[in-house]
This record gives structure tokens, sequence and C-alpha cells, in this order.
């Protein structure tokens, strides 16, 4: 089956690295134009070179300004904006007792009020064109958080209830929201874990053990998440809304 995305417009957050780099190739390379948003200039410079014809915007996404900046730069850049996908932020876990007020609040800026912001800005479009797609990428914490899992696994969690909420509400607009759970898949995350506590190893050793508690016992690959993303937000996924799949290789506990 071929997925185009031919005449799409999407703006990716996180999009300068890691997996949502990849996504932003997988849906060029299916038609779409993409942009690209995300803090850091020189990564963001580099990703977007990689991709002629995309847009490129660097913003705190963290902040209610971030998020108009990047929108506004998406849509006038691509002419609108008609899949979403909101993938900014990292994994921060810690100890609940050590947690401070101000950590909490920057993980949920970061990981549920940008969702919230930037699919408000997208969502009038969206509903006027009969057409949209926001994606949420959370990770498995959403349906199972851990002990120790905070405070990403509660933010996660949250962003899979807006998932829903706005899956009902756009349903009637031609707008499709669904979630995509990350488990442990071969990023620029895991490359930053290596170098923090290598253990002697070389990163692909390091990684192959890694993989070996979970049940397909390897690592998945980013490619391999695009691939669902890009299913999701094409023709393939025009019946399907209101879902979280997780791309884990089996390993959460709740399907």
């Amino acid at each position: 089956m071929h997925l185009s995305l031919d005449g799409k417009r999407a703006l990716v957050t996180g999009g300068s690295r890691g997996l949502g780099l990849a996504m932003a190739r997988a849906f060029a390379a299916a038609g779409a134009r993409v942009a690209l948003a995300a803090r850091e200039e020189g990564p963001l410079a580099e990703a977007a070179a990689s991709l002629p014809g995309s847009v490129a915007v660097s913003a705190d996404l963290a902040t209610a300004e971030g998020c108009e900046r990047a929108f506004v730069a998406a849509e006038a850049g691509l002419g609108g904006v008609d899949i979403l996908v909101n993938n900014a932020g990292t994994s921060r876990r810690a100890p609940f007792a050590g947690l401070t007020d101000a950590e909490w609040q920057a993980d949920l800026d970061l990981k549920l009020f940008a969702a919230i912001r930037l699919t408000r800005l997208a969502w009038p479009g969206m509903a006027a064109r009969r057409f949209g797609r926001v994606l949420n990428v959370l990770n498995t914490g959403a349906k199972a958080p851990p002990a120790g899992g905070a405070p990403t696994a509660v933010s996660r969690a949250a962003g899979l209830a807006l998932t829903k909420v706005l899956a009902g509400e756009g349903a009637p607009l031609g707008i499709n929201v669904n979630a995509l759970l990350v488990g442990k898949i071969d990023s620029d995350q895991w490359v930053r874990r290596h170098a923090a506590d290598p253990q002697g190893q070389s990163y692909e050793e390091w990684m192959r053990d890694a993989g070996r508690a979970i049940p397909m016992g390897r690592m998945g690959r980013a490619e391999e998440f695009a691939a669902m993303a890009l299913a999701l937000v094409s023709g393939a996924g025009d019946y399907v809304t209101g879902t979280a799949i997780n791309v884990d290789g089996g390993l959460s506990p709740v399907p």
C-alpha cells in the first residue's frame, strides 16, 4: 500500500532530531510539506537542510508565546497546517518526594500545555477545511505509570485524556486525533543516556543489552515509529480516531 500525503502540510514539534525528524522525513517522502519546530537552532538548521522546502522555526514550546510563534511561522510558510504532531519533550523521571513545583510545572508546560496550545491554534483551520490530523506522541507510561515515573508519566497520562477528549469533539469536524506511545526506541534520547552511563560498552553493545528485556528482543527503530505515524495521518487512518497505540515491541503490560 502506498501511503500518500500529497498536498498536505504538517507541523512537527521536536522535529530537529530523533523521532520528530524521522516522522518529518516520512511525511515528506509521502509528499507532504513539513515545518519543524524546536528550541535549539543548530540541530534545527541541520534537520531543515536535510528536508528541501521545509520550514524551520526556533521556539520555546513551553511558553504560550513560543507555541504561537511556531504555529504562525508554520502556517505562513506552508499556507496552512493540516497535520499537527505534538512531539516536543524529553523523559524526566525522579522520585516523587524530591520533585519541586517548578519541575512539575516545567514538565506540564512542555508536554501537556504545548499540545493544548498548538492544537487550539490549528483547530479552526482544520475544522474549516473539514480535514485535520492531530497526533500526540506520548510514552507507554501514560497507560502504565511506573513507580518513579513522575513527572513524565503523569503529564503523558493527561495527554492521553486530552487525545480522547479531542477525538470526540473533532470527529464531526473531520479531525482525527490519535496518540502513539513510545517504548524503547533508538533515538537521540538514548544516545544521551549512553553518554551519561556507558558502563564501558559501545553504544551498539549497550543498546543490544537494553533491548533484551523487550519481548521482541531488540530496541525499536525511529523509522518504524515514523511508519506508524504516517499510517495514522494518511488516508489509511481515515477511520481511526481516539486511539492510543503502543509502539514498544510488546513491552507495555497494558495493550
